[in-house]
């Protein structure tokens, strides 16, 4: 049993995705620390409020932390965008670039004249609805 268990957190893959969370944990806190620490006193410079992360307002009571909610959205969506464009979209261009010049698979399906359903190559009737096919 702990050989299986040895086995299973020396793969590669376990092993990769520990790196990925441990070093996601740390990018978003230097993009929490940039909206924090840069853009947020950006932000509140243009609007004129000292403190962007204190704007709030009360409703019997309760507090609605406007500014708080908007560092938080900020730091998503910079974190999503780091994501893409540093790691989706090259990731897209080197599988496109690999599959350059490679000829498509061949078919394995083809339509039905008579209702247009997909069926295998090889059939000579529709699934569907029994048409002979040629």
């Amino acid at each position: 049993m702990l050989k299986g268990f040895k086995e299973f957190v020396l793969r590669g893959n376990v092993i990769d995705l520990a790196v990925a969370v441990v070093i996601g944990g740390a990018f978003g806190a230097v993009v929490a620390a940039l909206v924090k620490d840069l853009l947020t006193p950006f932000i509140a410079a243009i609007v004129g409020q000292p403190d962007f992360s204190t704007i709030q307002f009360t409703v019997n009571g309760s507090k609605f932390l406007i500014g708080d909610f908007i560092n938080a959205l900020i730091s998503f969506l910079l974190v999503a965008a780091a994501i893409y464009f540093f790691v989706v979209a090259p990731m897209n261009a080197i599988i496109a670039r690999r599959h350059r010049g490679e000829a498509p698979p061949d078919p394995t399906t083809k339509k039905c004249p008579e209702c247009l359903s997909e069926i295998p190559i090889a059939a000579r009737r529709c699934s569907a609805c029994t048409q002979p096919v040629a």
